[in-house]
């Protein structure tokens, strides 16, 4: 499939990547002239600009944009929808806030153009793994992108879970349970590293890995860290605030849904 990609970021990059492997055709764009270069040589078509990205593509066209959420995305988004056709597809790959979603997605299909959201997970470890991707849109600009949904996500890991909004609405969702798990893990191990039996932390995570109904990815990752250093002293000592995770509690405000352990989780990123 053809596809026009904005944003060639360490994940941006990776995903470009991953579909030249799949000979997908794809034409890159970013500000930055030496990741275009590099994306040429991963076989990606080139291009100056947004004007000229949109011209090296064959109608209906379909763009993904993959910069940072907020007014990057909203500027691109703008600027995209103003060279496109009715017919056309934009995807927007970001973290978005789904009422976003909703909103572009109204205001594009007076433009005649579609609008598709994709929650994605994986990081940059998706380039060898496949990213888990979660898709709201209309079902016809949906099925027609689902060449380069099969080639970025492993095997069952993408869905079209709902209408505009609903990809990111599901990734939001998933961001906060992140937050929660991984403050889980960072009391479990601290307390274990004050123990009196001098624990090898490491090995513990490990033997968690097998079997333990606490197993997952981010427990994985966490035993390549601790194996490496066990006091994780060349890490910094906070994990940054995406927005998802206060964007999760404010919905469940609003539908008065209590989520006490995200609640604690995320405010503890704020000391």
């Amino acid at each position: 499939m053809e596809l026009g990609f904005i944003g060639l970021g360490k994940m941006g990059m990776n995903m470009v990547t991953r579909l030249r492997r799949d000979q997908h055709r794809v034409v890159a764009y970013d500000r930055s002239s030496d990741l275009i270069k590099q994306a040429e040589g991963q076989g990606c078509i080139g291009s100056s600009s947004l004007t000229d990205l949109i011209g090296k593509l064959s109608a209906p066209r379909a763009v993904w944009i993959m910069v940072p959420s907020g007014a990057p995305t909203e500027e691109t988004i703008q600027a995209v929808a103003a060279l496109l056709q009715p017919g056309d597809t934009i995807v927007d790959g970001g973290n978005t806030r789904f009422h976003d979603d909703v909103r572009r997605a109204a205001e594009l299909k007076k433009k005649g153009i579609h609008y598709v959201d994709a929650g994605t997970s994986g990081g940059i470890w998706g380039l060898k793994v496949g990213y888990c991707l979660m898709v709201g849109g209309e079902d016809a600009a949906v099925k027609r992108l689902e060449p380069v949904f099969k080639t970025l996500a492993p095997e069952n890991g993408w869905a079209h879970v709902g209408a505009a909004g609903a990809g990111h609405y599901v990734k939001m969702v998933h961001n906060g349970i992140e937050y929660s798990m991984m403050q889980g893990y960072a009391e479990g191990f601290e307390l274990m590293s004050k123990s009196e039996y001098k624990l090898d932390l490491a090995r513990v995570a490990d033997l968690w890995m097998h079997g333990s109904v606490v197993r997952s990815w981010l427990l994985e990752l966490a035993a390549g860290a601790l194996k490496d250093d066990q006091k994780l002293e060349k890490l910094k000592g906070y994990v940054q605030d995406s927005g998802e995770g206060r964007w999760m509690i404010a919905d469940a405000i609003e539908k008065d849904v209590p989520v006490p352990t995200l609640t604690t989780a995320l405010f503890t990123r704020f000391r």
